[in-house]
């Protein structure tokens, strides 16, 4: 395994990647899919449990895995996060040679705050208060796909509080659903029924707002679970059989749409 380090965004945060060794006889298996893990938190801190358990699994599925150390606190104001995200995306396209990536197969994974931030780039990817800033080609600061774990989406007075620097139009502009469109990447998304940190309407407004856009999109409601269940194992500390059914439904649609096997 290859681990590279770069810095993207105004606050130059870190970007890691966790490379797959290229095999000789590997061919155009060489070249894979790629990942961006993005951890929550409420946009106040990063969450462990969401990291390194989740970059681990996607490891073991041969993508190639990256992990963005975005803005949290007073540093996410200003979209600093969205711009982080988009710069993030635009790098590994840029990179895709050297670091043996399919510019055609990068996902982004995120969870609560961290999955706000992966819808964020999903659906704003075009908005020009990233395109003013970022130079965007051929959209290459889209995500090819989503996954979406217990998102906030416009109901989280504290994750949008931060995002939006208290400025008024930026946080409408972060109130998700308003701003679907049938540019917005294909989404998996999840969500318990009881968690009562960022209630299930965050998800089922955001899955209304996809259908009327017409976009691609799969979500999973399971019947019990807290807000934060990560990986659901003993691991995480959140072990939930039930929900935990998540990681092999996402992982299957996302190999679908990637065409991608072991």
């Amino acid at each position: 395994m290859r681990i590279i380090q770069t810095a993207v965004g105004p606050n130059e945060v870190p970007l890691t990647g966790y490379l797959q060794d290229i095999t000789a006889n590997g061919g155009i298996r060489n070249i894979r899919p790629s990942l961006v893990v993005l951890p929550g938190g409420g946009y106040r801190y990063r969450s462990e449990r969401e990291r390194d358990p989740v970059a681990l699994h996607f490891l073991s599925q041969s993508y190639n895995v990256f992990i963005l150390d975005y803005s949290t606190g007073e540093e996410a104001a200003a979209l600093n996060p969205l711009l982080e995200i988009s710069g993030a995306l635009i790098k590994i396209r840029e990179h895709a040679l050297a670091w043996m990536c399919d510019p055609t197969r990068v996902a982004v994974i995120g969870f609560s705050a961290g999955a706000h931030l992966a819808a964020s780039i999903g659906i704003l990817h075009d908005h020009p208060k990233v395109t003013s800033v970022q130079k965007v080609v051929d959209q290459n600061n889209r995500p090819d796909a989503l996954i979406l774990s217990y998102p906030v989406i416009n109901d989280h007075q504290g994750s949008l509080d931060l995002v939006s620097g208290m400025d008024a139009e930026l946080r409408q502009l972060m109130l998700l659903d308003r701003h679907v469109t049938e540019t917005a990447s294909p989404a998996f998304i999840w969500h318990t029924m009881t968690d009562s940190a960022v209630p299930v309407e965050n998800t089922l407004d955001l899955i209304k707002a996809y259908r009327k856009a017409k976009v691609a999109c799969e979500a999973h409601l399971f019947e019990s679970g807290a807000h934060g269940l990560s990986m659901c194992t003993e691991e995480v500390g959140t072990p939930h059989p039930g929900a935990r059914q998540w990681v092999d439904l996402a992982t299957n649609w996302l190999n679908s749409r990637f065409h991608h096997s072991l």
